[in-house]
């Protein structure tokens, strides 16, 4: 039997090279379990497309050259089975078209663009919204790897498809982000302050080192190494407090604790934040945003939980006609 020393040499061996590999797994590894694009399986080259909607298949140059294939889906004046806003009928589409926001979504870590069809549909025939399906590098069929610098890109290279459009820069420009989705929009939105009307947050994350305890608890002690931060707290600050903002939190998220959300909404709530006689003011803030949990909701479902959609409806409405948000 070896002794107590020989013993402890032995586990200090151990744990040293266990956290030798956990270290070297973050820190190269980061990129393949932080996007994981070719899951599930096929989504590297099945991509569903907007069948029965008047899409386009939109190919955007990015500055670093990356080709990303995406699906724009233009509102027309009169469509089958698109809800009935009373408009002019003697509207050309285009004028038609300016009227109506528009909502770029940005999708979670896992899947390509076209697995959020069903959402396209539902904000392009209720909502009667232009719909930019974005579509991030190393994801689908657009080239390249992704990564955070990347999706950096890619989200700019949307924004200014839209902005420099002759039609679609005449629009509200909505951002809708379902998790990692919500990080690009907050992003986005922090570096263009002027040209986000809304956005629309879907479980998202402070920031991903401090996401790592809870998603990879074995990954924990070595958060630190994590180079793909995301860090959308410290974001929030920078998008005006005159940009409304929508939060819809699942309460039984297993992959982003609904702690981040809550975190993120008292960061949202600050931006208007002064100081009184009294202590601090958060109206201007409050004014402009609304937080809305979904008690069954968890990671890939909220989206379906009751009330989802309606909650959204009334949000796009507001911004539409510029009424204050509804306050829970």
């Amino acid at each position: 039997m070896p002794d107590f020393e020989t013993l402890a040499k032995g586990t200090l061996a151990t744990a040293a090279t266990l956290s030798t590999v956990g270290a070297g797994l973050l820190w190269y590894g980061q990129n393949y379990l932080i996007y994981p694009s070719a899951f599930p399986p096929g989504s590297r080259t099945d991509v569903p497309t907007p069948e029965g909607l008047p899409y386009e298949d939109l190919t955007l140059k990015t500055s670093d050259k990356v080709l990303l294939r995406c699906f724009f889906i233009p509102q027309k004046k009169s469509y089958h089975h698109a809800a009935d806003i009373g408009d002019d009928s003697t509207k050309t589409d285009d004028e038609f078209a300016v009227t109506r926001p528009t909502v770029v979504m940005f999708h979670g870590n896992g899947g390509n663009h076209g697995h959020r069809v069903p959402l396209a549909r539902v904000f392009y025939l209720n909502m009667r919204c232009n719909v930019l399906m974005m579509s991030y590098r190393g994801y689908g069929l657009s080239e390249g790897s992704p990564s955070e610098a990347g999706l950096k890109i890619d989200a700019q290279t949307g924004l200014d498809f839209l902005t420099t459009h002759p039609v679609f820069s005449q629009t509200k420009i909505i951002l809708y982000g379902q998790s990692i989705g919500g990080a690009v929009s907050i992003d986005l939105a922090s570096r263009n302050p002027t040209k986000i009307r809304a956005l629309i947050l879907e479980n998202t994350f402070t920031s991903l080192p401090s996401l790592i305890p809870h998603v990879l608890p074995v990954l924990g002690p070595f958060s630190f190494l994590c180079h793909q931060t995301w860090d959308s707290a410290s974001k929030v600050p920078l998008i005006p407090a005159s940009t409304p903002i929508l939060m819809l939190s699942g309460v039984k998220d297993g992959i982003v604790p609904k702690e981040h959300m809550r975190a993120l909404w008292e960061a949202v709530a600050k931006r208007g934040e002064t100081k009184t006689s009294g202590g601090r003011e958060y109206k201007v803030g409050l004014e402009h945003a609304r937080f809305k949990e979904f008690p069954r909701g968890g990671h890939n479902d909220t989206c379906v939980q009751l009330g989802y959609w309606p909650t959204i409806s009334d949000f796009v409405q507001s911004v539409t006609t510029g009424e204050p948000t509804e306050k829970n």
